[in-house]
């Protein structure tokens, strides 16, 4: 059977930059990322805002490869990086001081990779 790969020109943009990424910066955590991100859309990943509360500390950095979900509280201020978020898991976000950022965001304040989490 033929192996189906995405079609969304956006996100086959953004694999390629976070591949290229990972070469420049010798930075395998964007690889990483471009590998999950590569996967078909059933197997991405869902996180939800409570997990994002338990797993982190105040002020960690985070990326999602895949969506971020808005069931659960968050009590701290994150800052997450994520393919997309639901308007609650924004509104969330947001209340409790944090930032949502898109990879591109993320690498260009943190080309290294350095002190992100990966959760998923």
């Amino acid at each position: 059977m033929k192996k189906v790969k995405t079609t969304n020109p956006e996100l086959l943009n953004l694999i390629r930059f976070l591949k290229k990424q990972s070469t420049e910066n010798k930075a395998k955590i964007w690889k990483d990322i471009a590998e999950r991100l590569a996967k078909p859309r059933r197997r991405r990943i869902a996180v939800n805002i409570s997990r994002l509360n338990r797993y982190t500390n105040k002020n960690d950095v985070v990326a999602v490869p895949g969506k971020v979900l808005g069931a659960g509280n968050i009590d701290h201020p994150v800052k997450v990086a994520a393919l997309a978020f639901s308007e609650k898991a924004k509104e969330k976000i947001n209340a409790a001081k944090g930032r949502c950022l898109s990879f591109y965001e993320l690498i260009k304040r943190n080309p290294k990779g350095s002190k992100v989490k990966i959760i998923g």
